[in-house]
């Protein structure tokens, strides 16, 4: 599954990747978003025998892929970003991964910076007890690792479920439009006894917020919205009542931070957050009706975080300063 919005430039690189899988018994189910970059026409003309289903207006990351998913064929269903480009084994990997036991319901790809595949984009996803989701071990020195091994969930940019999980649990929260909707799925699977593994040998190049700008108005506010919505509807009852004081802390200071440099969008995300809170109750009551609650990660240090995220504007301002000069 590839969604993707003014994206011809990107699918211009990451199309050929896919088509060049090792694994062979696939097929592509592109959905454009409401493109007005000539996408889809495009896609029409270079790629004809994938299979395009074309939107008249963006319906956002999640309930894109949930159309997308339900319009595929197959056991199983991969969902990848436009910007990230999968080595030739990557689906193969995969799929061998999630076939190593009937519970292994996701699978996680091992992604790299485009700008420096040295470096670790996203190992998965994990969760902290402060509430925070993060990629795991992103920004650090990529390491060679052989064996899989199990993670809380994996980054939707690139990553492989079962269908019978997804049949079983539900796809994305369409509501999210973009931003915590893979943490949510991966928590919902988690609390019903579904695991993912961590492929360390299915590797991704990703060119990290390449449609969905880090540092924009309208990322900041669904991504404070969305981790509100993602805690109410999964952070389990008992630790909530002991560890609020952190979980309200870390959440204060981080849309206190942007608040005072001058970006109200974090905070007006959680607003509208709350503002929800009723139907978002009811999907959580739904949720807690079954399963188990989940083990959370310690939360990082308020240095480690802070150094975290300058890193990642770092990168991030560094590649958008490369694709300016390299457009002319």
């Amino acid at each position: 599954m590839i969604v993707s919005w003014n994206g011809r430039r990107l699918l211009e690189r990451c199309l050929p990747t896919v088509l060049s899988q090792s694994y062979s018994e696939f097929e592509v189910v592109l959905l454009d978003n409401g493109s007005t970059d000539g996408s889809a026409e495009w896609v029409e003309a270079h790629y004809p025998s994938l299979r395009l289903i074309r939107r008249d207006r963006n319906l956002g990351f999640a309930r894109a892929n949930n159309q997308a998913i339900q319009a595929a064929r197959g056991r199983y269903v991969a969902t990848l970003n436009n910007d990230a480009e999968p080595d030739p084994d990557w689906l193969d990997e995969m799929v061998s991964a999630l076939e190593s036991s009937p519970t292994v319901g996701m699978c996680a790809s091992r992604m790299v910076r485009a700008d420096d595949p040295s470096i670790v984009d996203s190992c998965g996803i994990e969760v902290d007890r402060a509430g925070i989701g993060w990629n795991r071990r992103g920004g650090e020195v990529d390491r060679p690792e052989e064996e899989p091994y199990e993670v809380f969930g994996p980054c939707a940019g690139a990553a492989l479920y079962r269908r019978a999980m997804l049949d079983q649990v539900g796809m994305f929260d369409a509501d999210f439009f973009a931003g915590y909707e893979d943490i949510d799925l991966a928590w919902r699977a988690g609390r019903m006894g579904w695991r993912c593994l961590y492929v360390p040998s299915a590797r991704v190049v990703h060119r990290h917020s390449s449609t969905f700008k880090e540092g924009s108005p309208l990322k900041g506010y669904l991504l404070g919205r969305n981790k509100v919505w993602t805690l109410i509807k999964n952070y389990p009852w008992p630790q909530w009542l002991l560890l609020s004081p952190l979980i309200l802390a870390y959440d204060t200071a981080a849309w206190g931070s942007a608040l005072l440099a001058g970006d109200p969008n974090p905070l007006r995300g959680r607003l509208a957050a709350w503002k929800a809170l009723p139907r978002i109750l009811d999907k959580r009551r739904s949720i807690q009706a079954a399963g188990k609650d989940l083990a959370l990660c310690p939360p990082r240090s308020p240095v480690r975080m802070w150094r975290t995220q300058r890193r990642l504007r770092r990168y991030l301002a560094e590649d958008d300063d490369r694709e300016e000069g390299g457009e002319g």
